[in-house]
């Protein structure tokens, strides 16, 4: 039973995924301290909502698999 409805499709997700491991990469090479830990953890979440294929934002914006629902 899932909680969620994916809202994302696969080429999104895969960018998304590839994305935001780039910028928790950038974020531990070239931020010290407090702020590379905010964005590594804003890319983080980037990539866990292409991992499961649902983002809320879009899903708050009203957008769904095949654009706007």
């Amino acid at each position: 039973m899932a909680f969620y409805r994916k809202n994302i499709g696969g080429l999104h997700q895969a960018v998304r995924v590839a994305a935001g491991l780039a910028v928790v990469v950038a974020a531990s090479v070239y931020l010290t301290g407090a702020p590379a830990w905010l964005v590594a953890l804003g890319g983080a979440g980037f990539a866990l909502t292409g991992l499961v294929g649902y983002c809320p934002m879009c899903a708050m914006a009203g957008l769904g698999r095949g654009g706007m629902s």
